[in-house]
């Protein structure tokens, strides 16, 4: 199973960039899933005073989810893809966003260490080759008790779920990558998915990386059981804890 990493699939992000928002608009639910996910981060006050980290913001749409989430939140959104960000940027934002080309992996040498009330990773994880040191790296990133919420394609481990992910992938999103020149891409967003952690299985990484109290909660829909959300808040004195 042939993956792309690092620079291979940001260039390929670069690609798909022009048709990305019109090939998730197929998908139902896909922005209003990840308005529900930003609002499970309560932040208070509408985000007032609060720092947040959208990482691997795409094209802006889980960022616009946690504007709406809150709005008055200082928002700094990260991704390694400069065709995505590019698209994310050309739309209108307030003073309170703004966007830096980076990858996951290069957050270890951010200067921001400690200084997040809360990071938001929607589709991310899958897509890194090490996500234990991007957890390590994001818990560094966090000030101590600060909120994670990660919203992916995690399987449940039920082979239903696997078949029902394989016949869409094969259905729609495999064949809807080719006709736009970006079938490479959408086969990897396929195997990307089915090589990754299970949710019991990344629920207990997340654990080790240093984050105590993990929840985990299905999205609804077509997606039950294919993708899930993982609330977690990092540990008080930021000493990994070993999952129980």
């Amino acid at each position: 199973m042939t993956l792309l990493r690092d620079h291979d699939l940001a260039q390929a992000f670069d690609h798909a960039s022009h048709t990305y928002d019109r090939l998730t608009a197929l998908n139902p639910g896909y922005r209003s899933d990840l308005l529900r996910s930003a609002q499970r981060l309560r932040l208070p006050r509408g985000g007032r005073g609060q720092r947040v980290l959208d990482l691997g913001c795409g094209t802006g749409a889980s960022t616009r989810a946690l504007l709406r989430a809150a709005p008055y939140a200082a928002i700094t959104a990260v991704d390694a893809s400069a065709g995505m960000l590019e698209r994310a940027r050309a739309k209108r934002w307030p003073q309170n966003v703004r966007f830096v080309h980076r990858s996951a992996a290069d957050l270890t040498i951010t200067d921001d260490e400690g200084s997040y009330d809360a990071v938001f990773a929607a589709y991310l994880f899958r897509n890194v080759a090490e996500p234990g040191a991007v957890l390590d790296a994001v818990r560094a990133l966090l000030r101590p008790g600060g909120r994670l919420l990660v919203h992916e394609y995690s399987l449940s481990g039920s082979p239903v779920h696997r078949a029902v992910w394989n016949a869409v992938c094969r259905g729609v999103i495999v064949p809807a990558g080719t006709l736009t020149g970006d079938r490479a891409l959408y086969h990897h967003l396929w195997r990307s998915v089915l090589a990754f952690d299970t949710a019991p299985v990344f629920e207990r990484r997340i654990a080790r990386a240093g984050f105590p109290f993990v929840r985990t909660v299905p999205v609804g829909g077509w997606q039950t059981g294919i993708a899930h959300v993982f609330l977690a808040r990092s540990g008080v004195d930021g000493v990994r804890t070993e999952a129980s």
